[in-house]
């Protein structure tokens, strides 16, 4: 699966294309299929997300995950404070990067 991910405008928070808009959560993600380059230059151009780039995704039981540990820390959140991360109450959500 092919998914999108770039950077929210105002915040710079990672943001993740759902099909319809862009969600914090990358288990919204959308499969883009090969239609990624089309939507990043509709949504860049619309200035609704900065620097964003499609990637490989797997769809599991758990929901979507990035292909590559760079774009699966950047799902998550920082890794050195597990208390900021985007599931902080979790204590395996770590594991999930590895």
């Amino acid at each position: 699966m092919k998914i999108l991910t770039g950077n929210d405008l105002k915040s710079g928070a990672v943001t993740w294309w759902t099909g319809v808009g862009w969600s914090l959560d990358v288990n919204d993600a959308a499969d883009v299929g090969e239609d990624g380059a089309k939507i990043i230059a509709r949504e860049e151009g619309a200035q609704n997300v900065f620097a964003a780039y499609v990637i490989d995704g797997v769809k599991t039981a758990e929901g979507v995950r990035p292909a590559h540990i760079k774009d699966r820390i950047r799902a998550l959140g920082p890794t050195v404070r597990p208390d900021l991360t985007l599931k902080p109450s979790d204590p395996e959500a770590v594991n999930w990067v590895i």
